[in-house]
């Protein structure tokens, strides 16, 4: 069976992330806001071990943001295209950001 799509649209397969980039990516997103801290941690502790560099370059796009910027899109108050940050808007940072909101289920404690 044949894939729908042209090989030449098929996005490459991204290599994960070594230990000591993936050390650096989580250091350099520590945020100012207590708020942006806890989603970012929460997504390292789901993600670290299957991150891609395709999806630090997303994570890494993030980080050029303001923290009130971030914490708009971590809650959904804002969508990318809505910042001025071109940033925000990339391939990448949509993927990183897919994985980093969570939608909360009605009735059910998230973790």
């Amino acid at each position: 069976m044949t894939s729908a799509l042209p090989e030449t649209l098929t996005p490459p397969i991204s290599p994960l992330l070594d230990e000591r980039s993936l050390s650096r990516l989580r250091w350099g997103c520590r945020r100012g806001l207590l708020e942006n801290d806890l989603f970012l941690e929460r997504f390292f502790a789901r993600h670290a071990a299957s991150l891609t560099v395709r999806q630090a370059k997303g994570l890494d796009d993030l980080m050029d943001l303001s923290d009130n910027d971030l914490l708009d899109l971590f809650l959904q108050r804002k969508q990318p295209t809505d910042l001025e940050a071109v940033s925000a808007a990339t391939d990448e940072a949509r993927e990183v950001l897919a994985l980093l909101i969570v939608p909360a289920i009605p009735g059910v404690a998230q973790t």
